[in-house]
């Protein structure tokens, strides 16, 4: 007989489905999700229907914006967002990943320009086949999404 294990159901706030295994603890710190008194479920390398493997992070009391799922996107591009209240889903969507995205990240090139002047960070995104590439639209040099640190 198989066991079935569940996840604690949330009354409301935003499920992150399908994350890639390994991704989600990158997320939980790029958003500062652990920051505050939030309670928060977080399940690392969860079986799937087909035989893979996943991460999902539930989130109480807090519901993602489009621009944060869009930034989320550059981490797990294949997730969903499932928007809960009083228990129940009530609106479900995949994400999409933005072309650029500004005033969000740091440059991880330390002699790139936007460190030293007023302006905001600015980077294109493209999906490669090896995954999400960001070019800095000042110094244009290429990074993945893993080579961010912190945000802007």
């Amino acid at each position: 007989m198989k066991k079935q294990l569940k996840v604690e159901a949330i009354e409301h706030g935003t499920v992150i489905d399908h994350i890639s295994s390994g991704q989600g603890i990158k997320i939980l710190r790029f958003f500062a999700l652990s920051e505050g008194n939030k309670r928060i479920t977080i399940g690392l390398n969860l079986p799937t229907y087909a035989g893979e493997n996943k991460d999902l992070i539930k989130i109480e009391n807090t519901v993602f914006s489009q621009q944060q799922a869009n930034q989320l996107a550059l981490f797990a591009p294949n997730a969903t967002i499932n928007l809960i209240e009083n228990f129940e889903v009530v609106n479900k969507f995949k994400l999409a990943l933005p072309e650029q995205i500004a005033g969000v990240l740091l440059c991880p090139n330390s002699n790139c320009i936007s460190h030293n002047e007023p302006v905001d960070s600015r980077f294109n995104i493209k999906q490669e086949q090896a995954g999400v590439k960001l070019k800095c639209h000042y110094c244009e040099k290429s990074f993945t999404a893993t080579s961010f640190k912190e945000l802007h």
